[in-house]
């Protein structure tokens, strides 16, 4: 019967016992996760964690309601706590703000009436046979 099962887990260009040698493996890696508890893989030690995490935000949560003022006193709006500046501190013309943004001077075009000017070289385009 183990002669039967070489010759069925045989694998080619290897010796006849490399087969059963991995189907031992793979049996051994199998029972392992099988029996293996959960805790190794790291899930327990996440969930505990996570756990403590949790208590962490739900004492933090109560502390913060704790904290809070009752319904009956809260601020005042923000208009209500608004206080003009002085006078002094004004600016002395308030002018309406621009619709448009001012319009640029015209460029300056350097002078060059007096100084000697620069001439381009000319080209007869196209050119004539001679």
């Amino acid at each position: 019967m183990l002669q039967e099962i070489q010759a069925a887990l045989t694998i080619p260009g290897l010796p006849d016992w490399v087969g059963l040698v991995f189907l031992v493996c793979l049996l051994l890696v199998g029972l392992a996760y099988l029996l293996m508890p959960f805790s190794v893989f790291g899930v327990k030690g996440r969930l505990d964690a996570i756990e403590a995490q949790l208590d962490e935000i739900q004492t933090e949560l109560r502390s913060l309601s704790l904290r809070t003022p009752e319904p009956g006193r809260r601020r005042p709006a923000l208009e209500e706590d608004w206080v003009d500046p002085s006078p002094a501190l004004r600016p002395a013309a308030e002018a309406a703000p621009r619709v448009a943004p001012p319009v640029p001077p015209p460029p300056a075009w350097p002078d060059r009436s007096g100084g000697p000017s620069r001439s381009e070289p000319r080209l007869d385009w196209p050119r004539t046979p001679r």
